[in-house]
């Protein structure tokens, strides 16, 4: 095997670090060539004929990515490569069968790209991933981080590679020693014990290493630009909050994720429906009129750059498309989302990429957070976030990546005085706005005074 670019100097250590162990982890940061340095491992084992062939396990939305970097690092045919969707070994029996095979005939490296999404023990995917795994001498995860929520994400990843390095050969006995659980809600962590324990133990096994420790990438700019619901609106969100408000209980986490679930749709240009489940009509009868898609029209005249437009709701990806393949030009504007199929969301992308007139990305960045390389485009604009930090981290790195040669501008939209507002200042913080709300709650002796601050919007809950 060949590879036809260097490393960097931080991939150099990656790999004379993780080349004298036959398992390991490369906890790189998005945008600092977890790919290529994994590259560098697999070369030297297939050339001293260590190995055979190669698995590489990744995200479903990420496997025409991976195909693009093979082709642009490996010289020759890569018929020694096998690429599979983790999310395709949760259902097909046919794929894993394939697999098994594979595993049981050749001597096999198994790459785990994307870890996280294995960290569930309970998992069909997880459970037929550690089989797999199971045949082959050398593995390798990678991920941007080791962990994205808790400690528990520890350990499905690290049973995957070997369960003698955490040292734990079921999910119960790490939990007995590492997890306590909330006595008053089920399945959710207080804290987490003797986590230097466990970092001793990764440790000979990992490289891990951050973008900033390694790269000088131009600067990121953030800018907020905000606007004012209708009036029709702010009427509406006073209602819907005073609805969901009315069943909000702090000990159930499903109200106040109900509850904010309502009043974004509502920002975001819905009428919402309360009742057991909450329905959503369009709001505006043109999406034309929803001051949200006014002002990223009006942000959209300010260049004339390739950008990619992030949104929380799908119907929000449509909309946008509408309003910008009538105002630019047919196919001006690709969308990207998870109801769209491989093949068709691919093409999208293809074109994307290409000097074509779409000029447009709209995307759901929890699909189309994952494995792109987007270092050609150089403006975000975020239409409507969630409260998922991590999905917004990793969302940037789309562009603030290795290649990228231009400042990285990038825009939130935010409706004035509403729960907009929070849920940025949660991202800036790193918080999540659930635990954020729920700690606030509780420390609150006026709780009715909190909650119309905490949701204010031109006299939102003045008469709750």
């Amino acid at each position: 095997m060949i590879l036809k670019t260097k490393l960097y100097d931080h991939q150099i250590k990656a790999v004379e670090k993780i080349k004298k162990i036959k398992v390991g982890a490369l906890y790189m940061e998005m945008g600092t060539g977890k790919t290529r340095t994994a590259l560098e491992l697999i070369k030297k084992r297939y050339n001293k004929n260590k190995i055979d062939h190669i698995l590489w396990l990744c995200p479903c939305s990420v496997k025409e990515t991976l195909k693009r970097e093979l082709i642009k690092h490996v010289a020759g045919e890569l018929s020694m490569f096998t690429i599979c969707g983790i999310e395709t070994l949760s259902s097909s029996i046919k794929t894993n069968f394939k697999l098994l095979n594979l595993v049981e005939k050749k001597k096999v490296h198994i790459i785990v790209d994307e870890s996280n999404l294995v960290k569930n023990h309970r998992a069909k995917r997880t459970i037929n991933i550690e089989r797999l795994a199971g045949k082959c001498t050398y593995k390798l995860i990678l991920n941007g981080t080791p962990i994205s929520k808790c400690e528990k994400d520890l350990f499905s990843q690290w049973y995957i590679l070997d369960w003698r390095i955490l040292g734990y050969q079921s999910f119960w006995s790490f939990a007995a020693n590492h997890l306590e659980y909330d006595e008053r809600i089920r399945g959710k962590i207080r804290r987490c014990l003797n986590t230097d324990y466990l970092v001793r133990k990764i440790a000979p096994y990992t490289y891990q290493i951050k973008k900033e420790e390694c790269l000088e990438l131009p600067p990121k700019t953030y800018s907020t630009e905000y606007y004012g619901l209708s009036n029709e609106q702010q009427k509406h969100y006073k209602y819907v909050a005073d609805k969901l408000l009315f069943e909000l209980d702090e000990l159930q986490p499903e109200t106040i994720y109900r509850l904010f679930s309502g009043l974004q749709n509502v920002i975001s240009g819905f009428r919402v429906t309360v009742g057991k489940h909450l329905k959503k009509t369009a709001f505006f009868d043109t999406p034309l009129k929803n001051p949200r898609i006014q002002l990223l029209l009006d942000l959209i005249k300010k260049t004339d750059h390739k950008m990619i437009i992030f949104c929380k709701f799908t119907q929000e990806i449509k909309d946008i498309i509408k309003v910008l393949n009538y105002k630019y030009g047919e196919k001006s504007a690709m969308p990207f989302y998870g109801e769209i199929n491989l093949k068709q969301r691919q093409e999208n992308i293809d074109a994307f990429y290409k000097k074509t007139k779409t000029r447009f990305l709209v995307a759901n960045k929890t699909c189309a957070g994952y494995g792109l390389n987007l270092q050609f485009c150089n403006y975000i604009i975020y239409y409507s976030n969630d409260w998922n930090y991590a999905t917004r981290s990793q969302s940037e790195d789309r562009v603030h990546r290795i290649g990228q040669k231009n400042n990285v501008h990038i825009i939130d939209i935010c409706a004035d005085n509403s729960l907009d507002e929070r849920i940025l200042s949660c991202l800036w913080k790193k918080e999540n706005l659930v635990d954020s709300f729920k700690r606030q709650l509780e420390n609150q002796k006026d709780k009715k005074e909190f909650l119309s601050n905490y949701f204010r919007c031109k006299g939102v809950l003045d008469n709750a």
